[in-house]
């Protein structure tokens, strides 16, 4: 038995002499994230480029689930000590990691620990603020940013009697929208929304300048006292439970499942991410692309961004950091964040790959693609649109999502969902602030 493990020993070593230098060279840089369908095949052929284009790291990415289910799968690493190198987390997360101090290494530490000059002015300013401290430091790096807008089926507003060509503006607008669609029989529902939380109450806030919380929605402390529940609020729920109650409103479910509904012919109007579009593509359907809707004498303010952002973990070794370090440089390339952005619908996180964009003709050749972008830079932002960044926002979200669930199956009214949510709301927020 001896012999024979010299054997396979002399063997093993002959063949790893000949191996070329630098075969066990790479270091393996694990991404997580949660990225499906059309967005799923971007982000492998991104880690394919990246890997074929240099040897001495290799990026793994691993899907692990939804949003929410990445950032637990995050955590519960980190908590084991066996963290990935990246991990793509929502905006609702943003808050989570920012407060797990220790956890995280900048993202501007991370370029400049590779050797970057890292520059915050070359990122769209909307979005880079969104993921900085106050002081102007860049916490992670802005992968995959949307903003919310509506999707209308071309085919089915025809057949409706509706205007094909001009997207709707107006709630009031949409609402009527949805109801003749329903009662002309052109689709079995008229109007459906991805994301009630995300869309219907933050970047509802945001693009309405209405409050959503004190303390500037979070982003000027972490006590915030929710303000959700104000009358414009309450006004616009009672509408969607109101058309829910005949089927001209369909809930799709808490995050991205009410795409299907859009992509299969059943509801005519969608609110959901830019970043959707590439499935919306995908599926055939003859699509429109209007701005997010809002009230008279409210909005248009601006949109808050949405997408997901790229985290890395603190107590990695320099060579590992120095490998994310180049990944996001190779992530920044003009040519990759213009095809990124054309290719999927999140929005370009540079100002050259915006412009490269816009030079090259592919907002005229492709109406509607460049209006998440003015949503969210067409006007400063007030107190009540910079966005929404909770400690816990996750939570309070589930906690709104079990609220709004019971107000559309008939068991609650509008006023009472918003009221039970921000009571809720605030006491899970006082809870984790208070610890």
């Amino acid at each position: 038995m001896f012999k024979c493990s010299l054997a396979a020993s002399t063997a093993l070593f002959a063949f790893t002499l000949a191996l070329p230098v630098g075969a066990y060279a790479a270091t393996d840089l694990q991404w997580w994230h949660a990225m499906t369908g059309a967005n799923n095949e971007v982000v492998n052929q991104l880690a394919k480029e990246f890997n074929e284009n240099q040897s001495d790291y290799t990026v793994t990415p691993v899907f692990k689930g939804t949003y929410p289910e990445t950032l637990n799968a995050g955590i519960a690493a980190f908590r084991s000590n066996q963290p990935p190198a990246i991990i793509q987390v929502f905006d609702a997360g943003s808050g989570v990691m920012m407060g797990a101090e220790g956890a995280i290494l900048p993202a501007a530490d991370v370029l400049q620990k590779g050797g970057y000059t890292f520059d915050k002015a070359q990122y769209l300013a909307g979005i880079a603020a969104y993921y900085s401290k106050p002081d102007g430091t860049m916490l992670s790096f802005p992968y995959n940013s949307s903003s919310p807008i509506m999707y209308f089926n071309k085919d089915i507003f025809a057949k409706a009697g509706l205007d094909a060509a001009t997207p709707l503006k107006t709630w009031p607008e949409v609402f009527e929208a949805a109801k003749k669609i329903k009662t002309s029989g052109a689709a079995s529902c008229g109007f459906t929304s991805t994301w009630l939380t995300w869309i219907q109450t933050e970047n509802f806030a945001a693009w309405n300048n209405v409050a959503y919380g004190t303390n500037e929605n979070g982003l000027g402390g972490n006590d915030v006292k929710l303000e959700f529940n104000s009358p414009l609020f309450v006004q616009h729920f009672q509408a969607i439970a109101d058309l829910a109650k005949d089927g001209t409103f369909r809930y799709g479910g808490r995050t991205s499942e009410a795409k299907q509904l859009f992509m299969s012919g059943e509801c005519a109007i969608l609110t959901e991410s830019s970043g959707g579009l590439g499935d919306i593509i995908k599926s055939g359907v003859k699509y429109g692309i209007g701005q997010l809707p809002y009230y008279e004498g409210h909005g248009p303010q601006n949109t808050i961004p949405g997408g997901a952002s790229l985290w890395v973990f603190g107590g990695k070794s320099d060579d590992e950091y120095k490998g994310v370090a180049q990944f996001f440089n190779f992530l920044s390339q003009t040519k990759i964040q213009a095809r990124l952005h054309q290719v999927s619908g999140y929005m370009p996180v540079t100002n050259a790959a915006y412009e490269e964009t816009k030079k090259s003709g592919f907002y005229d050749k492709n109406q509607g693609r460049e209006t998440p972008i003015l949503q969210m830079m067409g006007r400063a932002p007030t107190e009540n649109s910079k966005g929404v960044r909770l400690v816990n926002l996750p939570q309070v979200r589930d906690i709104m999502n079990e609220e709004f669930e019971a107000m559309l199956a008939g068991k609650q009214d509008a006023k009472a969902a918003l009221d039970k949510a921000v009571e809720r709301g605030n006491a899970a927020i006082a809870e984790v602030v208070g610890n």
